[in-house]
């Protein structure tokens, strides 16, 4: 390990003197967010760039493991919708005064569970709207605004957010999702990191098929 040190994903800050970047899962404070190790901010706080978060809803945020959130993202969960199929969209019940009961689950807009995968890279001051599942390996650009689920290995920017391209082709995605760096060892990581940085793709592509084949007899 480098300078001797091991990555400890238990720490909040894992830049020594820095305070702007924090891991989230040791950072938590609802029990509504899940998030895997590794995965990091670039802020001081994590819990403020979830908005709309009401236990009552039911929806979790699940965050995978080794993600990069940039500075300014904010995940907009399920309690910022309202009422659709009436007359009226005005949350009567939420303010002082008005006479109106929360209206039935069945009567709101709920689209469950945010899920973002594992490697997932998302650019900063974009917006992720609720319900959406953002797949493995996905990059999301700056200022996007995601409300449609974005494939594994995926650049999608804009808003609305588009697809912009497949980061690798198909045979290379299967390959890098049966691989799942992400849930070995630190160790094994940190001897992969030559192959996982490589820009050489074909020759990742020939490690990862001779590993899972190696595996695999």
């Amino acid at each position: 390990m480098k300078d001797g040190k091991r990555p400890d994903p238990n720490v909040i800050h894992p830049v020594r003197g820095y305070d702007k970047e924090i891991y989230i899962k040791p950072s938590i404070t609802r029990s509504n967010i899940i998030a895997g190790e590794f995965s990091y901010i670039a802020d001081s706080d994590f819990d403020s760039h979830v908005t709309h978060h009401y236990e009552w809803n039911g929806d979790n945020l699940i965050i995978g493991k080794f993600c990069q959130i940039a500075a300014g993202v904010e995940f907009v969960m399920n309690g910022a919708n309202h009422q659709m199929n009436a007359v009226s969209t005005y949350p009567f019940y939420t303010l002082e005064g008005w006479n109106m009961e929360p209206p039935a689950g069945a009567d709101m807009p709920l689209k469950g569970d945010t899920v973002v995968g594992n490697d997932v890279w998302i650019g900063q001051n974009a917006v992720i709207l609720p319900g959406v599942h953002i797949g493995d390996g996905a990059i999301i650009g700056a200022d996007s605004v995601v409300g449609s689920n974005v494939e594994p290995y995926t650049i999608a920017a804009g808003n609305p957010v588009r697809v912009l391209r497949k980061r690798f082709d198909d045979e290379m995605i299967g390959l890098l999702l049966d691989f799942r760096w992400w849930d070995k060892s630190i160790e094994e990581i940190d001897s992969l990191i030559p192959v996982l940085t490589c820009s050489d793709i074909e020759k990742v592509r020939k490690y990862i098929r001779e590993y899972l084949s190696e595996r695999s007899e």
